[in-house]
């Protein structure tokens, strides 16, 4: 069955405000009687100007029918390979575009993690921690938002379009939490103001006036957040025409595929380009205990075209150097082929793809053995991802935090950026 996400794609008019507060204040929030605070701000928080695409393949795909492919053997399946332009690196017939990509991949063969369910895995993958641990930890979108963004932008600094995750901020707090979109793309139908510009603007000012008197007699820092937190999400519906695509579709809806998640793709691209510093775009359907090889046929044939034109669109503007473009779910699946023609849960050897960023392309990055079953060289954690990610994006990888007087780290110990994808 597909995994069920704790957070909808339709919110309140309160969770507006309270997301374009925690994207958008640029306050340390209260600080919950010392719950939690930051080491070194000063020198983590520096802009290094670099972005991320997270695209999230919800339920987990198929390694063997995408990227790591075993033709002939008995764990293999229908699909055929096809030769890209590296030498001895085959993709999956119904990624042709893709193959001609492959110059900008960084395909990694030899994911070995630990969590084999969905929420589990979901968690895991987003914040490379289990979620059995008793400290919420931040997902990835919070962490490149508190260290990449910037405090004073209209725009969110985290942004998920479609299928969601299930940690949020954790212990940044909720300025981090990310600004959802349903699967349409479309904003909330509450972001049309229900009044004039004049008297919007009206009603704003009377609400700073009397906010500034309650103010001066109850010094609170929860006071000012609030005010500011409001005229956020005001300086937001006044940025949100980056958020209609409509105009820009009917040229590039042929590159990416006139699909839901082609729009979400094209709408990444905008974001980051407006100064984003992270989106996350999710496509469903690829929790496959049945008819796997038909649900990845379908899936492929949207993800080609939408994700092959995402990172060409990159390049053409100058971005993807600074861009980096994520491909990954929350586990892979079994080499073997169950009595349902499905694929099951599986995490002791599967891939994920990088891209951009200042990652080197065409090259793969570890190895399964003849049946896929298990990783036989270069195996790569959680933590080894995320280490390779943050330290591609400007993030310190072991930036310390402290929840109490106990201090979290960005990813586990033993964590190592893998040095042979980093330019």
């Amino acid at each position: 069955m597909q995994p069920r996400c704790s957070l909808t794609e339709h919110f309140s008019r309160r969770a507006f405000l309270k997301g374009s507060l925690v994207t958008g204040t640029g306050l340390a929030m209260p600080n919950f009687g010392g719950l939690f605070r930051s080491e070194s701000i000063a020198a983590e928080t520096k802009k290094r100007g670099k972005r991320c695409i997270l695209l999230w393949m919800n339920g987990g795909a198929s390694q063997i029918d995408t990227f790591d492919m075993k033709p002939g053997r008995p764990t293999g399946g229908p699909f055929r390979p096809i030769q890209t332009r590296i030498a001895g690196t085959q993709v999956c017939e119904y990624l042709p575009r893709m193959a001609e990509q492959i110059n900008k991949l960084a395909v990694i063969r030899s994911m070995k993690t630990q969590s084999p369910d969905h929420p589990d895995g979901i968690y895991h993958m987003h914040t490379c921690y289990k979620m059995s641990e008793r400290i919420p930890h931040p997902e990835i979108g919070a962490m490149v938002a508190r260290f990449n963004g910037n405090p004073d932008a209209d725009l969110p600094g985290f942004i998920r379009i479609g299928p969601v995750g299930n940690a949020g901020a954790g212990y940044l707090g909720p300025q981090y939490e990310p600004f959802s979109l349903g699967r349409d793309n479309q904003l909330p139908y509450f972001t049309t103001p229900y009044v004039t510009p004049a008297a919007g603007e009206r009603r704003t000012d009377l609400l700073r006036f009397m906010e500034q008197e309650f103010g001066r007699e109850h010094k609170a820092e929860p006071f000012e957040s609030h005010r500011l937190g409001k005229e956020r999400a005001q300086r937001l519906l006044r940025a949100k025409g980056v958020f209609d695509i409509q105009k820009d579709w009917i040229k590039y809806r042929d590159r990416y595929g006139n699909t839901p998640f082609g729009q979400s793709c094209m709408l990444a691209r905008k974001l980051v380009e407006a100064g984003v510093p992270f989106v996350e775009v999710g496509q469903d359907n690829y929790d496959s205990h049945g008819d796997n090889f038909v649900c990845h046929k379908a899936n492929m044939g949207v993800l080609d075209p939408a994700w092959s034109t995402l990172l060409q669109d990159l390049q053409e503007r100058g971005l993807l150097e600074d861009t980096l473009v994520v491909w990954m779910g929350e586990v892979g699946r079994t080499p073997y082929i169950n009595n349902r023609a499905g694929r099951d849960h599986y995490i002791r050897a599967w891939t994920v793809v990088l891209a951009g960023g200042g990652v080197k392309g065409g090259q793969v990055y570890g190895a399964t053995d003849i049946d896929g079953k298990d990783v036989k060289d270069n195996p790569v954690s959680e933590g080894d991802l995320f280490a390779t990610i943050y330290k591609t994006l400007g993030v310190n990888h072991r930036a310390k935090h402290y929840v109490g007087t106990r201090p979290i780290w960005a990813t586990p110990e033993g964590s190592k950026p893998l040095a042979a994808l980093l330019s």
